[in-house]
């Protein structure tokens, strides 16, 4: 036992909650940062704004066309396995070997994409960093090793997790068989867990094209835990973390989740309100693309997804105009009440001593 822990100290690999739920969560969710959310940023700015330099395919794979955008959003299953490599201190030619591991777990994964890297990149990364340098011809059986265990275990592992992400997709469109009040609390609290859990909330929405009403109630979840996460760690995290969270992804704070999961009170009680005030109240519907739905203010595709329904809706005479009402409703919905209701709930957290000073801070 002793030399196995020998072994494994010289490895630098290290069973904690600290390393892989908190350092590889983390890094993990930059990753996703870095390349999906970007990527959703580039095109919903290009498609709005008539940037030709980011509407324009710019390269043809396998006749799949790709903007700018949509080759970061592509690359999304190796920028999250590689950041995962980077947070377990992976020799190089790991590191380098989790690019594949990366795209096959995610492609294999659907809507547990996300999920299905984080476990498999690190089962890859652990497997990989106890063979490197054991042999003569290092370059080659360290790269095998950690591609061959990813390719494998994704196989084995991925298809599962994404079946298990859609299972929520399954309880939220069971949620929509609710009336409009219980309806909006119950796909507002769900879709906006998801969109902070490492799966994807965009994908699921998408699978079971949420739109209308229930639409809304989503879009009202996700932007509780994005707006609400961003403004209340406001203090420790400044301007840098109120637009990283804000119109990035609350998913940055699952490694703090980890270490104290009463921060995530907050969120899900405001979602909880601003749910059924979207649907009951505002009548806020979702009627652009199903995707939009799950995104939230990420590059304010949510928002956007709203108004490009409000124009549709004009223009296949269900909708008469665009109100005041309308626009009050969006904004209230989106940042205004997530941004007071809870910070407000977090407040009384922190006086009852379940969240401190620093429990948000993003490294």
């Amino acid at each position: 036992m002793e030399k196995f822990k020998t072994f494994l100290s010289k490895k630098d690999i290290e069973f904690s909650v600290k390393r892989y739920g908190i350092d590889a969560l983390g890094a993990m969710a930059q990753g996703l940062f870095c390349s999906l959310l970007i990527g959703t940023i580039l095109n919903t700015l290009g498609a709005q704004f008539n940037i030709d330099c980011l509407t324009m395919p710019i390269i043809s794979v396998n006749e799949t066309d790709y903007t700018v955008g949509g080759l970061a959003s592509s690359m999304s299953g190796p920028a999250m396995a590689v950041a995962i490599g980077y947070a377990l201190r992976c020799p190089p030619l790991v590191l380098f070997s989790l690019i594949t591991v990366g795209f096959s777990s995610n492609a294999l994964g659907g809507a547990g994409g996300p999920l299905a890297v984080y476990f498999i990149a690190i089962i890859s990364s652990e497997l990989g960093k106890a063979v490197s340098k054991e042999t003569k011809i290092d370059i080659l059986i360290t790269p095998l090793v950690t591609i061959i265990t990813g390719i494998s275990v994704s196989a084995l592992l991925a298809p599962a997790l994404g079946k298990a992400a859609m299972k929520i997709g399954e309880l939220i469109m069971l949620a929509t068989n609710l009336q409009p009040f219980l309806m909006g609390i119950a796909v507002s609290v769900l879709v906006g867990i998801a969109l902070t859990l490492p799966i994807s909330s965009a994908a699921i929405c998408a699978a079971f094209g949420l739109t209308g009403l229930a639409g809304g109630a989503a879009v009202a979840g996700c932007c509780a835990q994005m707006i609400g996460f961003a403004v209340m760690s406001f203090p420790e995290n400044k301007l840098g973390g109120l637009v990283s969270q804000g119109i990035g992804t609350s998913m940055l704070q699952m490694g703090n989740i980890i270490k104290n999961p009463k921060i995530w009170i907050a969120p899900i009680v405001t979602s909880a309100i601003t749910g059924p005030i979207a649907t009951c109240f505002f009548h806020l519907e979702m009627n652009g693309t199903p995707v939009s739905s799950g995104m939230g203010t990420c590059g304010f595709v949510g928002q956007i997804g709203v108004y490009t329904g409000w124009i549709d809706d004009i223009a296949n005479g269900t909708k008469a105009s665009v109100t005041a009402v309308d626009w009050i409703g969006l904004l209230m919905i989106s940042f205004i009440l997530p941004a007071v209701i809870c910070p407000a709930v977090n407040l009384l957290l922190k006086k009852i001593g379940w969240v401190k000073e620093g429990d948000m801070t993003l490294s």
